[in-house]
């Protein structure tokens, strides 16, 4: 599947929302997989990644962007904003939420979206069950 980017004017400079595919991150080791999502954070982008990382991988995620912050204290990347979205109901049919619980067990939880936004652009990250906002900074 091909990236999307979708850029908006912010000033003088771009902002880059970029879709990562579940097949882009699905075989990288979870050391690959955080290392590309903090290098594409640290570009300003803000990613909309297909499906969920692992807590493990949330951990490391959080370490690997404190790690960068301490060894470019010139640069102005101060960190992530991240939040997870799952817009399922919970009010399924009981087949119907067997077979989604069935596949979520074989294929992973890929109706999930997780948001990683570099907190230079992102204020904030509001969520609820129907939606999810963006806030970004002036």
């Amino acid at each position: 599947m091909a990236k999307k980017k979708i850029k908006t004017r912010r000033s003088d400079k771009g902002i880059t929302i970029q879709f990562i595919p579940y097949s882009e991150i699905a075989y990288l080791t979870s050391f690959r997989r955080v290392k590309k999502l903090v290098d594409l954070a640290v570009e300003n982008k803000i990613l909309l990644v297909q499906g969920k990382l692992a807590p493990e991988e949330e951990v490391d995620l959080i370490e690997e962007t404190m790690k960068h912050i301490v060894k470019s204290k010139k640069s102005k990347f101060r960190g992530i904003e991240l939040a997870t979205f799952s817009p399922r109901s919970k009010e399924l049919p009981f087949f119907t939420s067997m077979k989604e619980k069935l596949a979520t067990s074989l294929f992973g939880d890929r109706d999930v979206i997780t948001v990683i936004g570099p907190a230079t652009i992102v204020r904030e990250i509001k969520k609820d069950p129907t939606k999810i906002q963006l806030l970004l900074r002036k």
